[in-house]
């Protein structure tokens, strides 16, 4: 889990792409996107960074990022963001965005 704390770190000054789940453990979406996340976390091992960040104990991350609702991924890229996905999507439109990310 990313927190408030180690979020510069892992995230903004990385300069792999890194895709950052905001997420709750008892929302049925953030469950079902979750098992996608982690199939894509090791098709992509070595190339992206995932990061998971919990919606209800890191306030101050949600407010930043305008984060309204779960599950929201964020694309970051060379510390900015440049993409996101809000909700359900399926796996081949994250796989999309995340090679358009790379491509960028």
């Amino acid at each position: 889990m990313v927190t408030q704390k180690n979020f510069k770190q892992q995230v903004i000054e990385s300069k792999t792409l890194s895709l950052v789940q905001f997420k709750t453990e008892w929302n049925g979406a953030s469950q079902i996107l979750e098992m996608i996340y982690n199939d894509l976390t090791k098709a992509y091992d070595g190339v992206v960074k995932f990061h998971t960040v919990d919606y209800e104990t890191e306030p101050a991350l949600v407010k930043e990022y305008g984060v309204m609702e779960i599950p929201t991924i964020l694309f970051f890229k060379e510390g900015k963001m440049i993409d996101h996905v809000v909700g359900m999507v399926p796996k081949h439109q994250l796989v999309l965005k995340i090679e358009n990310a790379l491509m960028k």
